[in-house]
């Protein structure tokens, strides 16, 4: 495995990931020229460096650096399967993995990025090929899902080790087939976004009726027609 990933070793080191287990999103302390924050969790926040540009770095908190092997782990049960990020190395508190670009589902929303159903078609394979690897796929939703040339990519698997099924993804596939013909191409502010999600949460999840999201989910949409 080629190590030209540890060429942001130092400027790394220089960044602090703060995070505690309140299931909030981590702070980052610090700055590093050339080094650019492209995504953040509540474990763990991921850059990109100008230097070695086919990478990302995902670089945890202490309180969540336990995870790293985990998710390592789960890396390497994937590797071969082109849906997800491929593993290149790691640090004592980072992965090294291959950096994806595109738009996240959430920001196709935003935009007013055609979706196509091709991608949602990668992602439901790509479930299915991580089930034949013994793994779960869980916690797939709008920000950790890319479209990258016309297909779909899956860039977070930190919750495929854990069980049970949050269905989180069958009620987007749900919602994509029931309203997105209607809103494909608009651009949808985020607004709108938090109001759906809120209203999904507040639902009874051990007793969840889809028909009560769509219920919802006509009244907030009825706000922006």
């Amino acid at each position: 495995m080629a190590e030209d990933w540890k060429a942001a070793e130092a400027c790394i080191a220089r960044i602090k990931v703060i995070g505690d287990e309140s299931n909030r999103q981590v702070d980052v302390i610090g700055e590093t020229d050339g080094l650019n924050l492209i995504g953040i969790g509540t474990d763990a926040a991921v850059f990109h460096y100008e230097g070695t540009p086919r990478y990302a770095y995902k670089v945890y908190s202490d309180h969540a650096v336990y995870k790293k092997s985990i998710e390592r782990d789960v890396y390497e049960r994937l590797a071969g399967i082109p849906y997800f990020p491929s593993l290149h190395g790691e640090g004592d508190n980072y992965l090294v993995i291959s950096y994806e670009p595109g738009p996240t589902l959430q920001d196709c929303l935003t935009e007013g990025i055609p979706v196509p159903v091709q991608a949602i078609r990668d992602v439901e394979e790509a479930r299915r090929l991580v089930r034949e690897r013994g793994l779960n796929p869980r916690d797939i939703h709008l920000k950790n899902v890319i479209l990258q040339n016309g297909r779909g990519k899956v860039l977070d698997v930190s919750e495929y080790v854990e069980g049970g099924n949050d269905k989180r993804w069958e009620h987007l596939v749900w919602a994509y087939d029931k309203f997105y013909g209607a809103i494909e191409g608009r651009r949808i502010p985020e607004w709108l976004l938090e109001a759906v999600k809120k209203s999904y949460n507040k639902l009874d999840q051990s007793s969840l009726n889809l028909e009560d999201i769509a219920a919802r989910v006509n009244r907030v949409l009825a706000r922006f027609k």
